[in-house]
């Protein structure tokens, strides 16, 4: 497996893996993803601020994750103090056909680098109250619960947030 930052002409195949997960998330009950976010627009930006990393296994794409120091507004509700500089991770996703083999821990163990090559020892993390997967992943990497918020850009849905605190 290979974690590398993404480039503009790797977008497709990162809408492909989209257009892969959305069904499975819908047929669990987790209404995070749909048609219109994540969208292209949305990853272009990502690789505009070199920001979006991949996870490849054979030169295919397994895994994609935005890792960023972008934190939602709506975090201070949880009681972070979001004038710290903290990593984020956002649009975390694992083509179906990759799972189980560690792409999820990988695109994790990423943003961990990425803060301390920021000088910062705070990673953070919101995930929809219905995704179960992804809750269980920041457990056992364990990342703390820290409440629960509303998004203004994702009305209607509520999202577990997380912090990992780094040595």
């Amino acid at each position: 497996m290979q974690i590398r930052q993404a480039a503009i002409e790797n977008i497709d195949a990162v809408m492909k893996l989209v257009r892969r997960v959305v069904p499975l998330m819908r047929a669990i009950g987790n209404s995070q993803w749909d048609d219109n976010y994540p969208n292209a627009e949305v990853f272009a930006r990502d690789i505009e601020l070199n920001q979006l990393w991949l996870a490849e296994i054979d030169n295919q794409i397994a895994g994609v994750a935005a890792i960023t120091t972008d934190q939602e507004p709506e975090y201070a509700l949880v009681g972070w103090d979001t004038s710290k500089k903290a990593v984020v991770v956002h649009r975390l996703a694992v083509d179906p056909i990759f799972r189980r083999k560690g792409i999820a821990v990988a695109l994790m163990k990423q943003a961990e680098i990425v803060a301390v090559e920021l000088g910062t020892q705070i990673l953070r993390v919101d995930t929809n109250t219905q995704n179960e997967a992804t809750q269980k992943l920041l457990s056992r990497l364990e990342y703390r619960p820290a409440g629960e918020i509303s998004l203004g850009f994702r009305p209607g849905l509520r999202f577990c947030c997380y912090e990992k605190q780094l040595p």
